[in-house]
């Protein structure tokens, strides 16, 4: 099968469409022919060289950790499952490709009316926010610092932040705090002197923070939030420990995820998607991303 793979660390230019070996759905597992996989910065660090615990050392290496498609093989002892489901879901690397074998548990129903590119980059989007905010025991009356507010999973802990009865403070630059007041937020600038812009957003202090920027970003989180424990990196995993801060455990499951399509559907909660790129500019893609700045989800898109 075809897959955007890379055979050494590197750039963006090392990533480039060759052939693989197409995996096949074992015993509990499905096999999904992917319609899009969402791109993010976690693929850029496996691009440049980090291998996330538990994944299969060796090249050609595949990045990717969640997909959409469409069911086209069903392993021994899968129920409620048949080929032809449009399904999306996640797994550790390997959705830049056509085919992805998953436990049939990872995966949910991807709702009808959602568009391919949007589920694609849906499932760590979704879940990693509501993994984070569950882990900080986020909840009325408490203020969430936010850092990039407007990227793909900063969005979307934004609505949930506020699903869930808590004021949102949210860092972007000044071309998406509109998009940030729409979504219940109140934003502030990125640069020097963030920390006293937060303190005048939030004069009642911030009781946790979502580093999605790193950097100066999550020194100002260490400054303004008292306990540590409610402060949750995205981007700075060599450093979370000596810090004393934390980090997204891996808590994805198609129950979770199937309850964040649920919101969609019922429309409270919006996805969007600022760039979708064929499989063979997956390296644009990446540089995309890498800007830190867009607003919204980078997707590839396979035919």
């Amino acid at each position: 099968m075809r897959a955007a793979a890379f055979t050494e660390p590197g750039g963006p230019g090392v990533l480039r469409v060759m052939e693989v070996p197409e995996p096949q759905a074992g015993p509990g597992e499905v096999r999904v022919r992917v319609r899009a996989a969402g791109v993010q910065p976690f693929d850029l660090a496996v691009r440049e060289g980090w291998l996330p615990p538990g994944a299969p050392d060796g090249f050609p290496r595949v990045p990717g950790n969640e997909f959409a498609g469409v069911v086209d093989q069903v392993g021994d002892g899968v129920a409620g499952l048949a080929a032809g489901a449009e399904v999306m879901g996640n797994t550790l690397l390997g959705c830049y490709a056509e085919y992805v074998a998953v436990p049939a548990a990872a995966v949910a129903a991807k709702p009808t009316g959602m568009p391919w590119e949007v589920a694609g980059g849906f499932p760590a989007a979704v879940q990693t926010p509501h993994i984070a905010l569950e882990e900080m025991r986020v909840g009325p009356g408490d203020t969430v610092l936010v850092h990039a507010a407007a990227g793909g999973v900063g969005t979307v802990a934004v609505q949930l932040a506020r699903l869930a009865g808590a004021a949102v403070v949210g860092t972007a630059s000044e071309a998406n705090h509109d998009h940030l007041r729409a979504l219940g937020a109140i934003p502030v600038a990125y640069g020097p002197g963030l920390a006293d812009r937060v303190r005048a957003a939030a004069p009642q202090g911030v009781d946790a923070a979502l580093d999605g920027a790193g950097g100066d970003a999550l020194a100002v989180s260490l400054e303004l939030v008292k306990d540590r424990g409610r402060i949750i990196t995205l981007v700075e995993h060599g450093r979370a420990a000596e810090l004393g801060v934390r980090t997204t455990p891996n808590k994805r499951s198609a129950a979770r995820l199937a309850e964040a399509a649920r919101f969609y559907e019922e429309g409270r909660l919006r996805v969007h998607v600022r760039a979708a790129f064929p499989l063979e500019r997956a390296a644009d893609a990446h540089r995309e991303v890498a800007t830190g700045h867009g607003r919204g989800k980078a997707v590839l898109v396979l035919a």
